[in-house]
C-alpha cells in the first residue's frame, strides 16, 4: 500500500490527483504544517527535508513530486498516465514537470518563504514584489510555447495537468488573474471536471476537520 504525505493548499495536491487517478491503493495522511509537524522528528525521519509530498512505497520513500509523478505513472500503465512506451515524449512530460517544480514553484514560494533566500526585510518585500512578474513570465511561456492543448502533452491526459492544475489555482494570490492566459483558465475548469480531481480535493478537505 502506498501512502502519500500531503498538506492542503501545498503542491501535494497534484501527486495526491495522480493517486485518484491511477487506479493504485494508497492511504493519504496530512501533515499539519500549521503546527510544525514538517518538523516533527516522526516525519523527518520519512522525509529529512522536512516537505511534502513524500510517497511511501514498499521500496523506500520518493519525494519530489516530478519523481512522485513518473512513479505513479509507471506504476499504473494501464491508466497512461504518461506516454511510457516514447522515450521522446516521456522526456518532454518530464521537461515541463521539472520546468514548473525548478522555476514556477519557485517563482511561487519567493511571495511566501523569501527566507529561505536572503535575511534582510527589505530583501524579502522586493522577492514578494518581484512574484508577480515572474509568474506572469512564466505563465506566458507556457501559455504560448508548452501548452499543447487541449492537456499539456496534447489530446493525452497525463500526470503533467494535475501539476499545471495546482499552478494555475495559486495565481490569484499571486496578484495574477488566470484569465489572462485562456489556455491555462480554460485547462483548470476542464480539470475541475475531472471526478479524481473532486475526489482529491474533497480528501484535502475532509483533512482540515
Amino acid at each position: 500500500m502506498l501512502t502519500l504525505y500531503f498538506s492542503p493548499g501545498s503542491c501535494s495536491l497534484a501527486s495526491l490527483i495522480a493517486l485518484e487517478e491511477s487506479g493504485l491503493p494508497f492511504d493519504a495522511r496530512r501533515v499539519n504544517f500549521a503546527e510544525g509537524e514538517q518538523r516533527s522528528e516522526a516525519f523527518l525521519k520519512i522525509n529529512p527535508k522536512g516537505r511534502v509530498p513524500a510517497l511511501v512505497t514498499e521500496q523506500g520513500v520518493i519525494t519530489e513530486t516530478p519523481a512522485i509523478l513518473a512513479y505513479i505513472a509507471a506504476m499504473a500503465p494501464a491508466a497512461k498516465l504518461a506516454p511510457l512506451d516514447d522515450p521522446f515524449e516521456f522526456a518532454s512530460l518530464q521537461s515541463f514537470n521539472n520546468y514548473i517544480c525548478s522555476t514556477v514553484h519557485v517563482n511561487h514560494a519567493h511571495g511566501r518563504r523569501a527566507i529561505r533566500w536572503a535575511d534582510d526585510p527589505a530583501a524579502h518585500e522586493a522577492m514578494k514584489a518581484k512574484v508577480p512578474q515572474t509568474m506572469r513570465d512564466s505563465f506566458t511561456l507556457i501559455e504560448e510555447k508548452l501548452f499543447a492543448g487541449p492537456w499539456v502533452m496534447g489530446e493525452r491526459y497525463s500526470v503533467a495537468d494535475p501539476y499545471l492544475f495546482v499552478m494555475t489555482d495559486w495565481l490569484p494570490s499571486d496578484s495574477v488573474d488566470p484569465t489572462e492566459f485562456p489556455k491555462a483558465a480554460e485547462h483548470h475548469a476542464r480539470m475541475l471536471e475531472r471526478p479524481a480531481v473532486q475526489r482529491a480535493l474533497a480528501r484535502e478537505k475532509a483533512s482540515l476537520r
